[in-house]
């Protein structure tokens, strides 16, 4: 089973992070379980990098590299990613959501059928069967 790994999740297993939560983790670890990163994620950690490097301490550069050691199968962006973007709807009771990445994220998932894990509970708001958050 592939799983895209939402930007923070995928930091936080790399860098074996306590704040992976162990739900995260055991799924991960499955073995039938095949991580999965995009390279969405790659160019959020290159940006937020290139505007505060204290903040985000890995280059893109970096992120690619730790992602390909560990295993982790990548994930190119492709039209129909993108076309999916615009069909996400969110709920008109939900907070609001406004990141462009995490939206690219979850259209990834969608149009490729699989599961995206995030830790993220904002992106509940959309209702989307692919997303677990933990």
């Amino acid at each position: 089973m592939k799983v895209l790994l939402d930007t923070h999740i995928a930091l936080w297993t790399l860098l074996d992070s306590e704040k992976l939560p162990i739900e995260a983790r055991n799924l991960i670890n499955q073995e039938n379980v095949e991580p999965v990163f995009s390279l969405i994620s790659m160019w959020e950690i290159a940006i937020k990098h290139a505007i505060h490097p204290d903040q985000m301490p890995i280059t893109g550069a970096q992120f690619l590299d730790y992602c390909t050691q560990a295993g982790f199968q990548q994930l190119v962006v492709y039209e129909e990613h993108v076309l999916e973007v615009e069909k996400l709807k969110r709920d008109e009771n939900a907070p609001s959501h406004k990141d462009p990445f995490d939206r690219m994220l979850i259209a990834q998932a969608k149009a490729e059928g699989i599961i995206l894990l995030t830790h993220d509970s904002l992106l509940s708001g959309y209702n989307e069967p692919c997303v677990m958050t933990v």
